[in-house]
């Protein structure tokens, strides 16, 4: 699918840099809106980090005060906004207010109250450095008026992979996907961008689930804003997701944050939680005729089976975005997929799934292409359960990738007992790019049946250089 299918009522847009040069790269502001002549249903995740950035304690609080409509996206890079005090707290409704009246300048605001926000933020760059907000301010406002001379809003798919640049950081290319699917006969559209390479371990929820949090930033002292920071470079997943379906607000979020758990949850590089990381979703109800007065929306308790449809389409997606991420990991040579099965519960399957994901002598061992299955049954054995697990049920392979020459599994552990492993197989199947860890839990001895998957990569000499060298 060409993003042109669904542009037509999305703007991109990407004014000239806006963030002081700290690091290696430099700041940049990307703006999306929504043009649809029909009501634009906005739903989010947010990290659950303590220290979580201003812009997610301020795009967590637009979507709870307006019912979860948002038209406007605006992504800084160069700059977190994290752990930034009242400052950024303000700096982060100042974005909020300049993409409201980028709105209005565009007719987009017409029925709309004065008090309620429409704009979502996003941040990535530097941890404990106040943002240069009037550059940032400054940037936005160019994109008032086609006339404008710096005026770079566009539907067009040039417009779109310029959006998706402009807030990479350590990043080697732009993450972008789009597709079409099709529910109760009628085709929609969905395109996404996302960025993140490193800092990437993400813990997320929707905002019911960020509530207990204490947000420290809030009272915690403002670094200025004139020197680098004492904090390295900072690197976040962020996710925007759009599409033409028409989709109601509480229904979109209750998809989106069950897309996210089989997704971007389930993805490591380093094990590191950011204090930034976000996934918007918005749906826009363009696919349906722009004549209509009235959309019925899909909703999980109007219509369940299209609602179940839509978060599987949706589910599919954000697959498909985080793994994108894992294979632009820093210092990444491998793309590894670890399948947990045969668990009491899905909570059981994703827990050892991430330990062994986040192990550093599993990921080095990876890197080495060395079938150190022991490391895999340490972390398996290491972590806590809904019921405590018999060794004497588990096995273990490793999946070589379905596109292989040999696709033919092999098996290192069978019910607890060694299986005398192949040494020359296993070094073929982990010295390609890409494989998998399977790892059977044998049903928890009570026939648990359920499943989960992580995707993740090696820990290579290149990834100690990179965060190493940050700061030089």
């Amino acid at each position: 699918m060409s993003i042109l299918d669904l542009s037509e009522t999305l703007l991109f847009g990407v004014p000239v840099p806006a963030v002081e040069r700290y690091l290696p790269y430099a700041g940049y502001v990307a703006l999306v809106l929504s043009t649809s002549p029909h009501p634009t249903s906005a739903a989010a995740c947010f990290t659950l980090n303590s220290f979580r950035a201003a812009p997610v304690v301020v795009s967590r609080e637009v979507l709870q005060k307006n019912g979860g409509r948002a038209r406007a996206v605006v992504v800084n890079s160069g700059c977190a906004n994290a752990v930034t005090g009242k400052k950024g707290i303000e700096d982060a409704w100042e974005m909020v207010k300049a993409g409201d009246a980028l709105l209005a300048s565009h007719g987009l605001r017409e029925n709309v109250s004065g008090e309620t926000s429409e704009t979502l933020v996003m941040s990535t760059g530097v941890i404990g450095v106040n943002l240069p907000i009037s550059k940032i301010l400054s940037a936005i406002s160019t994109q008032r008026a086609p006339s404008l001379p710096s005026y770079t809003l566009s539907p067009t798919p040039a417009a779109y992979d310029a959006a998706a640049r402009a807030f990479m950081t350590t990043d080697t290319f732009p993450k972008l996907r789009a597709r079409t699917f099709e529910i109760n006969g009628k085709t929609y559209r969905m395109a996404g961008m996302d960025k993140g390479a490193g800092m990437i371990h993400p813990r997320m929820g929707d905002a019911a689930s960020s509530g207990g949090l204490v947000h420290a930033s809030a009272s915690a002292p403002a670094t200025a804003s004139s020197a680098p920071p004492s904090a390295g470079l900072h690197a976040t997943l962020l996710g925007l997701i759009l599409t033409d379906a028409p989709v109601s607000p509480k229904s979109l979020q209750s998809a989106l944050t069950y897309a996210v758990e089989r997704s971007f949850n389930s993805i490591s590089v380093d094990g590191d939680m950011s204090t930034n990381d976000t996934v918007i979703v918005m749906a826009n109800g363009a696919g349906v005729d722009a004549s209509a007065t009235k959309v019925a929306e899909i909703d999980e308790r109007a219509d369940p089976e299209a609602y179940v449809a839509f978060r599987e389409h949706l589910t599919s997606f954000a697959i498909d975005l985080a793994k994108l991420v894992v294979r632009d990991g820093e210092g990444a040579t491998k793309f590894v997929g670890v399948c947990v099965q045969n668990a009491a519960t899905y909570a059981d399957a994703h827990r050892v799934a991430s330990k062994i994901s986040t192990s550093a002598l599993v990921k080095t061992a990876l890197y080495g292409e060395d079938a150190n299955w022991g490391r895999i049954l340490s972390s398996t054995g290491s972590t806590p359960l809904s019921i405590p697990l018999d060794p004497t049920l588990v096995s273990v392979s490793f999946v070589p990738s379905p596109t292989s020459s040999n696709p033919t599994p092999l098996l290192v552990l069978e019910n607890g007992e060694p299986v005398g492993v192949d040494e020359e197989r296993a070094s073929e199947i982990l010295g390609e790019e890409e494989f998998e860890i399977r790892v059977d839990l044998g049903g928890q001895g009570v026939g648990g049946s359920e499943a989960a998957r992580y995707w993740t990569c090696d820990f290579s000499y290149e990834y100690v250089r990179i965060n190493g060298d940050y700061r030089s």
